[in-house]
């Protein structure tokens, strides 16, 4: 048994708030309450730790990340530059040290914040030493190829879009070697591939680094190779995250085969809910809006699915158990979402099944007519907070004033909306202090826009953003009976903290740093 005493305990359970001691045995929380309480009932041949009166805080979850491309990407060239030139350099730099014909890869980089704007092919050509270079935009949802990529995938003139992408191309319709949604799998399909040993041993090493960030637990939506790296990680007793792994929507029917449930599995690893992709994203200009993008007189973006298409899926989903988890950027992508949601209740109902935890991933913008459905359908919205921050610029110039209701957290929560949030790394860092900072602010860690923030009315409060890094999340993953809280059965799932975040001034928020974080009891990781 192990007590941690002298502290201050943050424990987000009703019954006891506070706390000064916690007992821990066998990875779960077994006492809370006073140093006295604790120590006088359970200190008889228990490991003490004074804890110098520092903060513990629950184990924060990050609901949305890309486990696989997270843990890869630590390897790849960082894109994610202020200008189009520095990434070029930084491609050239890899260039010279990479072997002959040996794939250059990349990630970050957003052409609304290069001054220079979109790249070309021939860009990158002039610094890759003939190098096949392939490089995913910060959104994940478009990429960049100089001209040995193309070639290698055999994309050229006569390639057409695929149903569900496009190709960029200068008036000779000839590629430009930027890809859109689902083009970028004509790159990708010709990509050598790491095995699932690589990809766990990505995984294994990655756990540090979010464990240096308070993280204990994720909600993963990267593909089947993952899902394999995770099993073998938890097979050999390697996997110290607690991880809810979707299922994509091409294995939804090998799924309903086998009878997978969400649910299914461990207190470290469990099936989560089918990922669908409604519509694109923000920074490619591929979300699906119910009008026109500004400045556009009929450019509406990309609907991949929609509500009829989206309930036909829903439907052989809840049949053997399985929850929807729904990619929504644009207000038409979420109207659709909630539509066929609407439908889904009612089939849930008719078939005497159970209301499953069906989530929006992202909702980023929403139409007020829509707003309150979240709540009333009992739909969980997974978002996160440094899009707001990251997006805020483009928002405004390609929404306009619909710009008011995304990243709508407050309006959200006022419903009554069941949020999670995350960071959707690794589009951004998945540093959840980042976020919280964001989720209160609404501002840059550089203080943009001004002290109020970008639309300060959405701004929620420090603690309404904890809990949706936490208890929300718990809720969205069916863990909301063991995890989320430290309480008598919860996990022992913990961070201790420099600072008290509750005192210190908001715009500040970003740097506060644990200093150390538990799982399941044992310390996984300590500053220094």
């Amino acid at each position: 048994m192990l007590i941690l005493y002298n502290a201050k305990i943050y424990t987000l359970d009703e019954a006891q708030p506070n706390a000064t001691a916690l007992a821990i045995q066998s990875g779960r929380i077994i006492a809370v309450g006073s140093d006295f309480e604790v120590l006088s009932h359970y200190g008889r041949g228990a490991l003490r730790r004074e804890m110098g009166g520092a903060v513990i805080w629950p184990g924060l979850t990050d609901a949305h990340i890309h486990l696989q491309n997270y843990a890869l990407g630590l390897a790849k060239v960082d894109c994610e530059t202020a200008t189009r030139e520095e990434c070029l350099r930084r491609v050239a730099e890899r260039a010279r040290v990479t072997p002959p014909g040996a794939w250059i890869l990349g990630h970050g980089w957003n052409q609304n914040l290069w001054p220079e704007g979109f790249g070309t092919a021939a860009d990158l050509d002039a610094v890759s030493a003939g190098h096949p270079v392939y490089l995913t935009a910060k959104s994940l949802h478009a990429a960049w190829a100089n001209s040995a990529a193309l070639a290698a995938a055999g994309v050229n003139e006569h390639t057409p879009d695929p149903p569900d992408g496009r190709l960029e191309r200068h008036a000779s319709g000839r590629p430009t070697g930027i890809l859109f949604e689902g083009a970028v799998r004509l790159i990708e399909k010709v990509i050598p591939r790491p095995s699932v040993e690589e990809i766990a041993a990505a995984i294994e090493a990655s756990q540090t680094s979010l464990w240096s960030m308070g993280v204990t637990a994720v909600h993963d939506f990267d593909r089947r190779d993952c899902f394999a790296a995770l099993q073998q990680l938890r097979e050999r007793g390697r996997l110290h995250l607690r991880v809810l792994k979707s299922i994509p929507l091409e294995d939804l029917p090998h799924a309903v085969e086998l009878g997978l449930r969400s649910g299914l599995g461990d207190d470290l690893l469990r099936v989560g809910g089918v990922k669908i992709f409604a519509d694109g994203a923000l920074g490619p200009r591929t979300a699906a809006m119910l009008q026109p993008y500004e400045g556009e007189d009929s450019y509406t973006g990309m609907l991949m699915l929609d509500a009829e298409e989206i309930l036909a899926h829903g439907r052989a989903a809840v049949e053997t158990g399985l929850s929807l988890a729904i990619h929504a950027i644009g207000d038409r992508a979420n109207h659709e979402v909630l539509e066929a949601f609407a439908q889904l209740r009612a089939y849930e109902r008719e078939r005497n099944l159970p209301p499953l935890r069906h989530r929006i991933e992202h909702v980023q913008v929403i139409h007020p007519h829509d707003l309150g459905r979240l709540a009333r359908l009992g739909i969980i919205a997974s978002m996160q907070p440094l899009h707001a921050t990251s997006d805020m610029v483009m928002a405004e110039r390609h929404w306009g004033e619909r710009a008011k209701l995304s990243y709508a957290w407050r309006s959200l929560l006022d419903q009554g909306t069941k949020m999670a949030f995350g960071s959707d790394a690794p589009v951004e860092v998945p540093n959840p202090f980042w976020g919280l900072h964001a989720a209160v602010t609404r501002r840059s860690r550089d203080g943009s826009p001004g002290e109020e923030g970008w639309m300060p009315e959405q701004r929620i409060r420090l603690d309404e953003a904890l809990r949706a890094y936490t208890i929300g999340a718990a809720y969205a993953a069916g863990w909301e009976d063991r995890a989320g809280r430290l309480a008598p059965g919860y996990f022992a799932d913990l961070l201790v903290l420099d600072r008290d975040p509750f005192l210190m001034p908001p715009a500040e928020l970003y740097a506060a740093q644990p200093v150390a974080t538990m799982v399941a009891g044992e310390w996984v990781w300590q500053r220094g």
